[in-house]
């Protein structure tokens, strides 16, 4: 059976029992207190609690979906049998439509008169202090003639909450046997009785002030890891040889195994990332793809793997997943340019940096000034020398690495006192040229403004306009720029559209922390006067949705984190300021 085979059987057979089909939500999800999506029950998460409609929304009180989700505990561990970064969840869903006796037999009839698969043996939950043993689901197996029927405690069988609350309830697990002839859970029901008003860490450790309330309507959740089936269901001893890896796989035949495995792994994680709006950076989900698309650089580099191949392999993640998720095809051309920016410009750091890293474990350790130094100069992140230092049996010191970065923070921010942000504008002295609070807004917005009207100038008047001079205050910016001619009222017109069409699709301004050599050759501009640390802020103004980037630049801030704040963007002249050197002063109201 072919994955999307399984897909549409798992679908139909779901629809033929009262549930309305739902598409996969996206990877980043509504829920504000997780990261990703990481269930296939987090968009449903309001219709288990009531504070959603499912019979508006769906017309009907059952759905199915198959659900992209991702895993960002156990990267380390790709490369193993089981362990995939992104994976997809097969479920079904019950908000008040049915409960244990439907959802344990739609599972057993799927399993195995469907798929034909032998169930091996399956759990339900012992009970506890709190809550009741599930006599109820245990019987129900037995009915259907399930022998072998096992009790599990809390940690194993009690599902729940995902987040910092939500809803939660026992679970009976679905266990099958795989081509090593070991069982593996293939199929967890979970029955939403309960609302808890923390994280599970906190109920299963029992904290005080916070208790198990009972929902008003019981629900079912499920999830059937869709690779793990494939698996079970091919024959095939891992998740890398069933159709959704094995083109990926055999682009890279003479890649040792777990190196294979990495790359493709990676590069499919990271298609779907980009193709749902995550941006390479250095916090939160950004900071995750960063880090899998590193991971691919570094692997990559050791297998003496070309850029062409990486190409072949993310526009074959595109083809593979072409009839569930038509998007990634559509969008392609900004998921190649997004990963191979990232690719590139840690390719370049990670060659200058590996030299250095082998003349350091040359020595038999790596302090934790010589891990500093891999970060400060070479782009180099904590985790990846603690990969290499494990891979070559070479003792890092953490702590001392720790030390290094507190004290160079300190200095940093001592030194920030009397360093310029960028556009004339002074940081921490007392010097912001802004009376009040009221009169700090608009200088920040102005600030930010002027990042997107140097941007504009180079798009209008081409790629040599370069900054000459700046200074903001709570009235105006002005910007010298040099240009050997007047400009145009006409260019001047296109520059405001310009900022103006920015401001009004609400581009969103992000940071970063690089080595000064990795940020030049990223691209971003610099005022060639300033002198600069090793260790530079690079703010890059961007298009949420497209990843689209209209301005990047050298900055000490501080900006808006939204270009709606900035308001309408005016140029109030233009004029020479000295020979081949143009002024513009501007506003925003």
């Amino acid at each position: 059976m072919t994955s999307q085979e399984v897909r549409d059987g798992f679908l139909n057979f779901m629809k033929e029992r009262g549930h309305t089909i739902v598409a996969s939500s996206s990877l980043i999800p509504d829920d504000p207190s997780v990261l990703l999506t990481t269930a296939g029950m987090q968009q449903f998460k309001p219709y288990f609690t009531g504070d959603a409609d499912a019979l508006r929304d769906f017309g009907a009180l059952a759905a199915a979906t198959i659900q992209k989700s991702f895993r960002t505990s156990d990267i380390e561990e790709v490369g193993d049998d089981s362990h995939n970064t992104f994976f997809e969840m097969m479920g079904n869903f019950s908000f008040g439509a049915y409960f244990k006796k439907e959802a344990i037999t739609f599972a057993h009839d799927y399993i195995t008169q469907v798929l034909k698969l032998p169930i091996a043996y399956v759990t339900y939950f012992e009970g506890s202090d709190i809550v009741l043993k599930d006599t109820e689901s245990r019987d129900i197996w037995a009915s259907l003639g399930m022998t072998d029927i096992r009790e599990q405690g809390m940690e194993d069988v009690f599902w729940g909450p995902t987040g910092n609350s939500g809803p939660c309830g026992p679970t009976t697990e679905i266990y099958v046997n795989n081509a090593k002839g070991d069982a593996i859970e293939i199929w967890n029901l979970v029955f939403n009785e309960y609302i808890y008003p923390g994280t599970r860490d906190e109920l299963l450790s029992g904290a005080p002030g916070k208790e198990l309330q009972k929902l008003k309507t019981p629900g079912v959740d499920t999830g059937m890891g869709f690779e793990r089936l494939l698996m079970v269901l091919g024959g095939n001893a891992s998740s890398y040889e069933t159709d959704v890896f094995a083109p990926l796989m055999d682009m890279m035949k003479e890649v040792p195994e777990r190196e294979r495995r990495i790359i493709s792994d990676h590069v499919r994680a990271a298609v779907f990332l980009v193709g749902d709006g995550v941006m390479p950076s250095n916090a939160e989900r950004g900071y995750v793809l960063r880090r899998l698309i590193r991971r691919v650089s570094r692997t990559m580099y050791q297998q003496h793997i070309t850029d062409e191949t990486l190409h072949s392999l993310i526009t074959t993640v595109a083809d593979i997943y072409v009839q569930p998720y038509p998007n990634l095809h559509a969008d392609i051309a900004r998921i190649l340019k997004v990963i191979f920016d990232e690719h590139q410009k840690f390719h370049k750091a990670l060659t200058r940096g590996i030299s250095e890293f082998e003349k350091i474990i040359a020595r038999g350790s790596i302090s934790g000034k010589d891990a500093f130094d891999l970060y400060q100069s070479f782009g180099f992140p904590m985790e990846l020398t603690r990969e290499l230092a494990t891979e070559h049996g070479i003792h890092l010191d953490e702590q001392s690495f720790k030390k290094e970065f507190q004290e160079h923070q300190e200095k940093s921010k001592a030194g920030s006192e009397k360093k310029f942000g960028g556009h004339g504008l002074i940081l921490n002295t007392g010097e912001l040229k802004a009376a009040n609070e009221p009169e700090m807004k608009k200088v920040i917005r102005l600030h930010t403004a002027t990042h997107l009207m140097q941007a504009a100038l180079r798009k209008v008047l081409g790629p040599d306009v370069k900054q000459m001079g700046s200074d903001i205050t709570a009235e105006r910016t002005r910007f010298d720029f040099s240009f050997p001619r007047k400009v145009t009222t006409d260019e001047l017109a296109e520059v405001e559209r310009l900022v103006n069409e920015v401001v009004t699709k609400d581009y969103i301004m992000t940071s970063e922390e690089l080595p000064y050599e990795v940020a030049k050759d990223s691209g971003a501009l610099y005022f060639f006067r300033d002198k600069y640390p090793q260790i530079v802020s690079v703010y890059t103004v961007h298009d949420k949705k497209t990843g689209d980037v209209f301005s990047k630049e050298f900055c000490g801030g501080p900006h808006v984190t939204h270009t709606s704040e900035i308001g309408k963007f005016v140029i109030l002249k233009e004029e020479a300021s000295s020979a081949g050197v143009r002024r513009i002063r501007a506003s925003v109201n």
